[in-house]
């Protein structure tokens, strides 16, 4: 599954693998020597220079490698002009010019000096190996996608084993030795949703439905009743989706750089989660550059120098209390500059209750729309997972001023409430973008509803 989709160049690159290396340029002094000492000396009798035919001049010709990519083959001297005399064609690869070989004397046989065996260049032909893995078979290839779609599987299961854990043990409890629906039944169904976190509104519409389903006939046993939890659940992140920003294809590839705005308050993993995002998108082959906008806390800028060095993007940042704005600005002419496909903007952990600092937010998003079409083209609110009900009201107000287009849930592994993914997709209406599933620099992934939910109920 590809971390970053969008491209800025062109999507098809031309490997070159099955084509000879290009030849080494000739500087113009050599292709003038070369055409003086290749020009034949007419025979006495013969037509003046002037009136020489064309056919009495070799032809520069361009110097083309030996098809088998090795280097071009070289005569003397001697021997092309003899070949010339002869009239037998000019052949490139075998009449390469060399510098001029001092006469033998007449006497002596003429004889060249032996020269080495050509160096063995390995074959660049694809069919042979590639490190790209293009000498494998469709079926290979389709095997190993399979084996990592598992590996990915596996490790959100193992990211969600605790919520899984926690509301199947209550889902189990509330179904053990009960064969019928009843009004009890879902009471304690309620309970069990609203301990994993679900959130009481989403609770209440999730069983409104099963209600629903009772009455028309529709489910008419246990397991007919945990498939539609598990479908309602499905269909709640699917709706989320059609709102916000849900993929950054959304955006046409022909703007750059892609703004990236990352909000949050203290201690929600906003600047790992910045750190982790670099490091991904950079792996998919973009140009990434973080902007160090959170001016207000001192070890921000430090934190955010460390991850920058550690995954090799550059950092642009100013001293502390500098106006975040003018941060932003300069990071945006930088990404300009430098061809950036990608910029990622940290902000200050600002509180919700503090409105000058939401107003500072507002004033970077009118700076960064000025200079770059759309921009920013994500707003992502980080929330901790942990910190469930309590990260909902964080995100509603965010939403009044910071214009969030969607989420980024760290900490999944470490709660037991991770049903808190689908209180925010119901309660907000945002898509989740990415979850935070371990410590790890590849922990941050693609959150996958699906995969989520068939971790979740499985």
């Amino acid at each position: 599954m590809a971390f970053w989709r969008r491209k800025k160049k062109d999507d098809i690159i031309t490997l070159g693998l099955n084509e000879p290396p290009a030849p080494k340029p000739v500087a113009p002094e050599v292709q003038t020597a070369l055409r003086q000492e290749t020009r034949l000396e007419p025979p006495a009798g013969a037509a003046s220079p002037a009136q020489t035919t064309p056919e009495t001049i070799i032809p520069p010709m361009p110097l083309e490698p030996a098809p088998t990519g090795a280097a071009p083959s070289s005569l003397p001297q001697s021997q092309t002009l003899d070949r010339a005399r002869a009239g037998e064609a000019f052949t490139p690869e075998r009449d390469v010019a060399t510098p001029p070989v001092a006469p033998l004397a007449a006497s002596a046989p003429e004889t060249t000096k032996p020269r080495p065996p050509a160096p063995v260049v390995p074959s660049r032909s694809p069919f042979n190996s590639s490190i790209l893995g293009l000498n494998r078979s469709i079926e290979e290839l389709q095997a190993e996608e399979a084996a990592l779609e598992a590996a990915f599987a596996a490790r959100f299961r193992r990211a969600v084993s605790a919520t899984r854990e926690s509301l199947s043990e209550k889902i189990d409890t509330v179904f053990q030795n009960r064969k019928q629906i009843d009004a009890e039944l879902l009471d304690d169904l309620e309970e069990a949703l609203i301990a994993a976190d679900i959130g009481v509104p989403t609770t209440l519409a999730i069983l409104e439905n099963v209600r629903r389903g009772i009455s028309r006939k529709e489910i008419n046993d246990i397991e007919a009743l945990k498939a539609s939890i598990k479908n309602q659940v499905l269909e709640i992140f699917r709706q989320a989706e059609g709102n916000g920003i849900a993929s950054e294809t959304e955006t046409g590839a022909s703007v750059a750089p892609y703004v990236l705005m990352i909000v949050g308050v203290n201690g929600v993993g906003k600047t790992t989660t910045i750190g982790k995002l670099a490091q991904r998108i950079k792996a998919e082959g973009n140009d990434v550059l973080i902007c160090a906008a959170d001016t207000f806390r001192a070890a921000a800028s430090d934190q955010l120098a460390i991850w920058a060095e550690r995954t090799g993007v550059p950092l642009i940042q100013q001293k502390q209390g500098t106006d975040p704005a003018a941060v932003l600005f300069d990071a945006l002419k930088a990404a300009k500059a430098r061809e950036s496909d990608v910029l990622i903007v940290d902000t200050a952990g600002r509180l919700h209750n503090k409105s000058n600092l939401m107003a500072e937010l507002e004033k970077m998003k009118r700076i960064a729309g000025r200079e770059v079409e759309s921009a920013p083209h994500e707003t992502l609110l980080v929330i901790d997972a942990v910190t469930g009900q309590n990260g909902l009201e964080q995100a509603r107000q965010f939403l009044k001023v910071a214009g969030v287009t969607g989420i980024v849930l760290t900490k999944l592994d470490g709660t037991a409430k991770g049903g808190i993914a689908v209180a925010i997709a119901k309660e907000l209406g945002l898509p989740i973008r990415y979850a935070g599933i371990g410590e790890k620099v590849d922990d941050l992934v693609v959150f996958d509803a699906e995969q989520y939910v068939n971790s979740l109920f499985e």
